[in-house]
């Protein structure tokens, strides 16, 4: 199985270039005032211009109002939205058909998980990221691998994210088989400006990693 790469934080164009170069299959763009990697929608529009028709550009949003999504989407021609506030179930379902959305959870321990099941007609993809007091993410924290085992089954696909680089990429996919990862701190050299060198061994590190099966029950 093929683990799919999201680098977000895009707000360089040659970032965007080095992460096309590199092979990643999809690019994140902040939309939340107020954080380091803010963009604007007339900038995010520039950089969108520049993606490859085959990586798929994802819009990250924090609490926003229908209208302000709606309207990014059209500027934009983002193809995926991804949540990181308090969105209800309701509000996501908004968007299905028209752009695959990705609800966000904030992972304390394995009692974070049982939310995920609120959200299982109204989303495409679940994104699981460290909890951290006063942050809806980009904290570059991980969250406890050790419920790993707990994520066996789910019924959507599971994207990994907070504290990834490309040192510990290869065991995050070992540990959690995912349907993709997601990094941003990772593969910087600052807040918002991307290492190229770093985006290039982090899809080598995904690339080699190793994805063996999980165990069935009789080996547990």
């Amino acid at each position: 199985m093929r683990v799919r790469v999201k680098i977000c934080g895009m707000t360089r164009a040659e970032d965007v270039a080095s992460a096309v170069s590199a092979g990643a299959d999809a690019l994140g763009f902040v939309f939340v005032p107020g954080t380091p990697r803010y963009l604007s929608i007339q900038a995010a529009s520039d950089l969108a211009r520049a993606i490859s028709p085959f990586v798929t550009g994802v819009g990250l949003f924090v609490n926003a109002s229908f209208e302000t999504v709606e309207e990014t989407i059209r500027a934009t021609g983002l193809r995926t939205v991804q949540f990181h506030g308090e969105e209800t179930p309701g509000y996501c379902a908004q968007f299905l058909g028209r752009v695959a959305v990705i609800k966000a959870f904030r992972i304390r321990d394995h009692n974070s998980i049982a939310p995920l099941a609120a959200y299982m007609e109204s989303t495409d993809a679940w994104l699981l990221d460290a909890f951290a007091p006063g942050a809806h993410g980009g904290t570059g924290q991980r969250f406890d691998w050790t419920i790993s085992r707990a994520l066996q089954g789910l019924p959507k696909p599971i994207i990994i994210a907070g504290g990834l680089n490309p040192e510990n990429v290869g065991e995050a996919i070992e540990r959690f088989r995912p349907y993709a990862v997601d990094v941003s701190s990772g593969v910087e050299s600052a807040p918002g400006r991307k290492d190229a060198a770093r985006i290039s061994a982090f899809l080598s590190a995904v690339q080699t990693a190793h994805f063996p099966p999980f165990p069935s029950p009789a080996m547990s």
